[in-house]
């Protein structure tokens, strides 16, 4: 398959016209469409429909299209990396949890890019399972995940976010001495799911009661358990960094439960094995450097 083929075709598609990208590419008009046309016979199929003034994809070529853009990508990356092989790559591709990437990765990513201006960075969102398969799939070049095992990557904790109980104001709890769990149980609770062993933790220290306690609210979103606790629907555990800004404000405040030490949600920087050096010591030394100003 002929690269100036498919680099036509994404040309075409970004300036709207054959006349604009034929400019674009320093060629004439008819050489564009040739070279469309023999990328259409190469793919057995037609990629634009023609039948207008207006040029619009075909169900194909839309379908294609992705592929066309990931192919270019791919090829001016290996190309530049092949003739500046100690050079950063111009785009980096980070996959995050939402956990990490609402409350962790802004700071992180602007200090990356204050130090790397010249990287384009694009973040993605998604389950740490699913971060992990992109990164093997070398779809993505860095993960910020829960705490994951895999031979074919290399994974460091770079940040530990104490689990916290959250009161509204006003809260009985804010006069007690100290809580027991039994307490807590009492109270009726804001539950944020989360897909972390080390949340897991939390539910079980309730095994031991002998009557469950009262999950009044199930959400998934940690936006939608701080506002439903700001607002006295109930209490709830939470990662202290998720409410700073509403614990700064006074609007939400974390009592101390000692079944609580020790318990924090790990956020690990994956990496395929022996790739990405440069990027990846330069993000350990900003998680830590987030992780050291985050708990000060």
């Amino acid at each position: 398959m002929n690269l100036d083929h498919i680099e036509a075709f994404v040309f075409v598609i970004h300036y709207g016209s054959f006349n604009k990208a034929a400019e674009a590419l320093f060629l004439s008009q008819p050489s564009v469409s040739a070279r469309i046309q023999s990328l259409e016979r190469e793919l057995d199929c037609e990629l634009f429909d023609r039948s207008g003034k207006k040029i619009f994809l075909t169900e194909k070529g839309e379908l294609f299209l992705p592929y066309a853009q990931q192919i270019l990508q791919s090829f001016r990356v290996s190309k530049q990396l092949l003739q500046h092989p100690t050079a950063l790559p111009p785009e980096l591709r980070v996959g995050s949890t939402s956990l990490a990437s609402g409350y962790l990765m802004p700071n992180l990513l602007r200090a990356f890019a204050e130090q790397h201006p010249e990287v384009r960075v694009k973040l993605t969102t998604g389950p740490s399972d699913e971060i992990l398969a992109k990164v093997l799939n070398k779809e993505l070049d860095f993960g910020f995940v829960r705490n994951l095992a895999h031979p074919g990557i290399q994974s460091e904790r770079i940040y530990e976010d104490p689990i916290r109980l959250y009161v509204p104001a006003g809260h009985r709890f804010l006069d007690a001495a100290s809580l027991s769990l039994e307490d807590v149980a009492s109270e009726p609770l804001v539950n944020f799911e989360c897909d972390s062993l080390d949340w897991l933790r939390v539910h079980r220290l309730f095994d031991r009661l002998a009557s469950p306690p009262d999950f009044a609210y199930q959400v998934d979103h940690v936006e939608a358990a701080k506002r439903l606790i700001v607002q006295g629907a109930g209490i709830g555990f939470l990662p202290e960094l998720s409410v700073r800004h509403e614990s700064e404000a006074g609007r939400i405040f974390a009592v101390p439960l000692a079944e609580l030490a020790g318990i924090a949600l790990q956020t690990h920087l994956i990496s395929l094995v022996g790739e990405n050096g440069a990027f990846a010591k330069t993000l350990r030394e900003l998680g830590r450097i987030g992780s050291q100003s985050h708990s000060a």
